[in-house]
């Protein structure tokens, strides 16, 4: 009798073979199945914290002390980052898709106008960088806090919707609150009412956040966002915060209060002086949004020490970054965020993480379209899998590229919104304007449709932008010379350049993918075909609607 132990070798030859080929592939298959959790659980963390309305230009980092020491100065600040709509939800699209506006198609903060409609769902959610982060790098992911303005909207699937790409959702119904609010808590309703200790929006995200972090897994690496609803309004600090900042006022830059004469007729309508009335009104906003601040800076190290106390911090991204910047009071405009100038399109952005040297400093441009590439490089997704528009900058923050190899342009678009009937308020302003003040100020208006290419290159700092209304107006700054864009050089500067800067931005604005990190007109590559220009040349033509609110 053969001993069971020894009954293999005395198999016929061709049974042998198979069973030796199949114990050869089961092996195989299980070194590749641990080699690839091997490199996941190997792969770096990554954390996003988003703001809501975060500006650079006046001062908005200022209150910000822990949040500059840990991420800031622990790593490398952008003093060149931009957004590619000065608005929420579509700079929140761009955010998430690493596409400029005209090709996610959200053009306003309303369900018609894409943000979170379903439409948005069906055609962009299942490619957004979480989800791709998720689906092909082996991450795990979690959402906290304000998503895009609609989200929550019964016409869009409710607080019941969780967007894909998420593994724990904690998302804000519609837009930024502090106290009485919902959240969907994975698909979930959860009331929330006006308790500092058990309801206030910023703390609340950061206590949820810890707790992710406390339960998630320790085997596979994770990609956290956190978007807290602070400096938006309506500017509810925390009880302990809200006598801070008692004598600070808005700054009275060389453009506060001063009329934009040369600038687009949205602009000209705004009267200067402003009222004493509206100076008051945004001097106490602006000491409202530093106050709401002091949470954000909380949460910001809560999350550090937390990261650094399990002895994750080494091995994790940290990025800093807002949404859209802001103004209080510059060309006379009281306060808002849809205009093309510098305080309202460019954001703070600060990372911290492996390879990072601390106390960088980079004038390189970078945009909010580029965070998701960014992301998925540090994820290890190849971002030439994806359509995103965006390009990586991990190789900036790695000290792997240098000003003359990076790209010098980036584009903003803006679609304007406004009401089909004049606002009681100003009717001699006319059918079309919107977010206007008591003293009849208007903010926006469905005209106030533009799109500019913002260059930045050893030998440029420059602004070029068209309108798309009825007198094809065009704005062209010199940052270098007027950093706080008082002169529409238009009319003066050179004929040449104004062709080049009109064709690049064409070549822009109809850009996918790949094609939209074709060269500037500030770099040597660049190719200037005369040919591929037209008359009466205007960015958006076709799409400009009046929104009702």
């Amino acid at each position: 009798m053969v001993s069971a132990d020894r009954r293999l070798f005395f198999l016929p030859r061709t049974s042998l073979q198979l069973s030796s080929v199949f114990f050869f592939i089961c092996v195989t298959l299980l070194l590749l199945v641990n080699l690839r959790a091997v490199e996941s659980y190997h792969r770096p963390n990554i954390v996003l914290i988003l703001t809501d309305d975060l500006d650079i230009a006046i001062g908005g980092l200022s209150p910000l002390n822990k949040t500059k020491r840990l991420i800031g100065d622990a790593g490398i600040s952008f003093t060149n980052a931009f957004v590619a709509s000065p608005l929420c939800c579509p700079s929140r699209a761009s955010i998430l898709t690493g596409k400029y506006p005209h090709n996610h198609h959200v053009i306003n903060n309303t369900l018609e106008g894409n943000c979170s409609s379903p439409a948005w769902q069906k055609s962009q959610e299942p490619a957004t960088f979480p989800a791709l982060l998720q689906n092909y790098a082996g991450y795990q992911t979690f959402f906290a806090g304000k998503y895009l303005n609609e989200y929550g909207n019964p016409d869009a699937g409710g607080v019941e919707h969780v967007p894909l790409g998420w593994d724990y959702w904690v998302g804000l119904e519609r837009n930024s609150k502090y106290y009485n609010y919902t959240l969907s808590i994975n698909g979930k309703a959860q009331q929330h009412g006006a308790d500092y200790s058990k309801d206030y929006l910023t703390d609340v995200l950061a206590n949820m956040s810890l707790d992710f972090l406390a339960y998630k897994s320790n085997y596979r690496p994770f990609f956290m966002m956190i978007s807290t609803p602070a400096p938006h309004s309506p500017w509810t600090a925390a009880p302990q915060y809200q006598d801070r900042f008692k004598d600070t006022k808005a700054p009275r830059d060389p453009n506060f209060d001063v009329h934009g004469k040369d600038k687009h007729w949205l602009i000209r309508q705004a009267k200067t002086p402003m009222t004493n009335s509206s100076v008051d009104f945004l001097d106490d906003a602006f000491r409202k949004r530093w106050r709401t601040l002091l949470s954000v800076d909380d949460l910001v190290e809560k999350v550090v020490k937390s990261l650094e106390v399990r002895g994750e911090l080494d091995n994790t991204y940290v990025f800093f970054t807002s949404d859209n910047g802001y103004h209080t009071g510059q060309f006379s405009l009281p306060l808002d965020k849809r205009q093309l100038y510098e305080f309202d399109i460019r954001v703070p952005l600060m990372v911290r993480g492996p390879n990072i040297k601390a106390n960088q400093t980079s004038q390189m441009q970078v945009a909010n379209v580029d965070l998701g590439p960014t992301i998925l490089d540090i994820g290890g997704y190849n971002v030439n899998n994806t359509q995103m528009d965006g390009m990586s900058f991990l190789p900036v923050m790695e000290g792997k590229v240098n000003s003359t190899t990076w790209r010098t342009d980036i584009l903003v678009e803006y679609e304007g919104e406004g009401h089909d009937t004049s606002d009681p308020a100003c009717p001699v302003l006319g059918p079309g304007v919107s977010e206007c003040f008591p003293d009849c100020v208007c903010e926006d208006s469905y005209n106030n449709t533009y799109a500019c290419v913002r260059t930045i290159a050893s030998s440029a700092d420059l602004q070029y932008c068209e309108f798309d209304d009825n007198e094809v107006f065009v704005e062209v700054y010199n940052i270098t010379a007027d950093p706080y864009q008082l002169k529409n050089i238009a009319k003066s500067i050179d004929q040449e350049v104004l062709e080049k800067m009109n064709h690049r931005l064409m070549m822009l604005q109809s850009c996918s993918g790949q094609s939209c990190r074709t060269p500037g007109v500030y770099e040597a590559r660049f190719k200037f075909d005369p040919r591929q220009m037209f008359s009466g040349h205007r960015p958006g033509v076709g799409r400009v609607r009046r929104t009702p609110k």
